[in-house]
C-alpha cells in the first residue's frame, strides 16, 4: 500500500473544484487517509518546495501556494503515486490528456490546481508537512476486494 501527497492547491479552491478532484481520485480506486483544509505558510511552503529553491521560479510558487487556503490529502493504494500523476496530468496543462485533472479543468501552468508527490521519497518527505502521523487513518473499505485482487 503506497501513500502519496494531494493538494488542491488556492486555485482549486477558489474556483470550487476540490470535490471534483476527490470524485476522480476516489474513482480511480484510491483511499482517502488523511484530508484538511488548511493555509500553507511561508516557511511550509519553501519546505514544500525545497527541490525548486535555486528555480528562478521558486518565490512565485511559494507565494501562489501560500495566497489563500488550500485542501491537503493524503490518497493510499496499489500505485497511488503514479495513479495520481496520470489522473493530474502534466504539469502544463497544454500539454495534459483530455481526461487529466489538468487537461480538463486548468489552462495555465502557474495556476494548475492540483500537487501530487512525485515519488516514494518526496511523498515521504511532503506528508509529514502537513500530517503528523495520528492524523492518517487506516481502514479497509467493503469495495477494496472489488478494486484489487489483493
Amino acid at each position: 500500500m503506497e501513500r502519496t501527497l494531494v493538494l488542491a492547491k488556492p486555485d482549486a479552491v477558489q474556483r470550487s473544484l476540490v470535490g471534483e478532484i476527490i470524485s476522480r481520485l476516489e474513482a480511480r480506486g484510491l483511499r482517502i487517509a488523511g484530508l484538511k483544509v488548511t493555509q500553507m505558510t511561508n516557511e511550509q511552503a519553501q519546505r514544500h518546495y525545497q527541490a525548486h529553491r535555486d528555480r528562478p521560479f521558486f518565490q512565485g510558487l511559494v507565494d501562489f501556494i501560500s495566497s489563500g487556503p488550500l485542501v491537503a490529502m493524503v490518497f493510499e493504494g496499489n500505485a497511488a503515486i503514479a495513479m495520481v500523476r496520470r489522473t493530474m496530468g502534466e504539469t502544463a496543462p497544454a500539454d495534459s490528456a483530455p481526461g487529466t485533472i489538468r487537461g480538463d479543468l486548468a489552462i495555465d501552468i502557474g495556476r494548475n490546481l492540483i500537487h501530487g508527490s512525485d515519488s516514494p521519497e518526496a511523498a515521504a518527505q511532503e506528508i509529514p508537512i502537513f500530517f503528523d502521523p495520528s492524523d492518517l487513518v487506516d481502514y479497509t473499505r467493503d469495495i477494496d476486494s472489488w478494486i484489487t485482487e489483493s
